[in-house]
């Protein structure tokens, strides 16, 4: 799902330590940096998010671990 980034966002992701990115995925491999259900990662890392982006993209997959 793709949405549009915007200044509540991120600041409620600091406010509330929000967990939307690959690394906070119960399907996230570490060892392997990448999904185990293979999907693409290059917009769901967390340093995608250090940097402002236009928009935000969540997974269909993710799952708190």
């Amino acid at each position: 799902m793709r949405i549009p980034r915007d200044q509540r966002f991120d600041q409620e992701r600091q406010q509330f330590t929000l967990r939307h990115c690959c690394e906070d995925c119960g399907m996230w491999n570490a060892i392997r940096s990448r999904c185990a259900h293979e999907w693409p990662t290059q917009e769901h890392r967390r340093a995608d998010y250090e940097q402002p982006t236009p928009d935000l993209l969540f997974c269909k997959e993710f799952e708190l671990a």
